[in-house]
């Protein structure tokens, strides 16, 4: 059976990127998303490229729809991304509990139940299932540490990767989880650490900026995300394996100096908090790579410079909301 790839979320930051390098592989890719506009798609890929994604309007907590669009599409792999952030997760808990638990669930139900043609699932848990650095010992955080979580998001994400292991206790079905820390790149305009990015966008258009947080942290660039996404959907697994994502380890002031590289009029326009991320400092991914194989990693000045790039053709063919972005 040929590959058809179903993403959820894909409206969001990595699903835009895990779209867009499927179809650049030549592949039929289905998205479920609420109604909208495709916006971070259109900041990466033109309209000629837009136009082979097919769109279906779906709510992740629908069962039924969602099961008719894996069965009616035949898909092969689900790359499942579709959750409320941070934010929307605590200005609202219930409707949380419902787009990243429940819908969670039905996404592994209709895998359980269409196991003969699903033959791929990955799904996007996160870092946020982790305490603050010193709640572990010193060094780079394993991906079997302890979890505990210090928000409602953490919480559901953990939900989540326990739901994981029972549907492979009790039905046999194969996923594998993956933890995104701090993704950056073109794209990246929601959630609590999106501001390193926005501060991105503030540099190319000319404004200062205030960056929430700072410390030691692991940055990922969307594309790479995407990509580890994607092969984690294609590998053959047993078990319900959660990993966290690898990445550039950096400080606060040396994304502040890749932008400024990249934009050297922004020199002392982007500042940042002096509270550290309440988070792993670092991360151990090696438990990853063996399962997946090396992994690339876009060293983070070559990052933040195609970030930069690509906004600032953005702003030229004015395909940003710079408004709505920096508010």
């Amino acid at each position: 059976m040929s590959e058809r790839f179903l993403v959820t979320g894909a409206f969001g930051c990595i699903g835009a990127w895990t779209v867009k390098r499927l179809i650049d592989e030549g592949l039929p890719v289905w998205t479920y998303d609420l109604p909208g506009n495709p916006h971070r798609m259109r900041l990466i890929m033109d309209e000629e490229t837009l136009a082979r994604v097919n769109f279906v309007n779906g709510d992740i907590t629908d069962p039924n729809l969602f099961e008719k669009t894996v069965v009616d599409n035949g898909i092969t792999h689900i790359i499942h991304l579709a959750a409320l952030q941070v934010p929307f997760v605590r200005a609202d808990p219930i409707l949380g509990a419902r787009v990243n638990v429940v819908g969670t669930t039905i996404v592994f139900e209709t895998a359980k139940q269409h196991a003969q043609q699903v033959q791929g699932l990955t799904y996007a848990s996160s870092t946020g299932v982790y305490g603050s650095a010193d709640e572990y010992p010193p060094g780079p955080l394993a991906h079997n540490a302890p979890l505990k979580p210090p928000t409602l998001y953490g919480v559901y994400k953990q939900a989540n990767e326990g739901t994981a292991q029972i549907y492979w206790k009790e039905y046999g079905l194969s996923s594998i989880g993956l933890r995104p820390y701090v993704v950056y790149g073109p794209g990246r305009d929601q959630g609590w650490t999106s501001t390193p990015t926005k501060a991105m966008v503030a540099a190319v258009v000319g404004r200062k900026y205030h960056i929430n947080f700072s410390g030691s942290i692991v940055f990922q660039f969307a594309n790479d995300a995407a990509a580890v996404f994607i092969r984690a959907a294609r590998t053959p697994s047993e078990g319900a394996a959660v990993y966290n994502l690898g990445g550039t380890t950096a400080t606060m002031a040396e994304v502040v100096a890749a932008i400024e590289a990249s934009v050297p009029t922004s020199a002392g326009q982007i500042t940042f908090e002096p509270t550290a991320l309440p988070g792993p400092s670092g991360i151990d991914s090696s438990a990853l790579e063996t399962t997946l194989g090396q992994i690339h990693w876009t060293p983070l000045a070559e990052g933040v410079r195609q970030t930069i790039d690509c906004f600032q053709a953005a702003v030229s063919a004015n395909k940003l909301d710079v408004e709505k972005i920096l508010a």
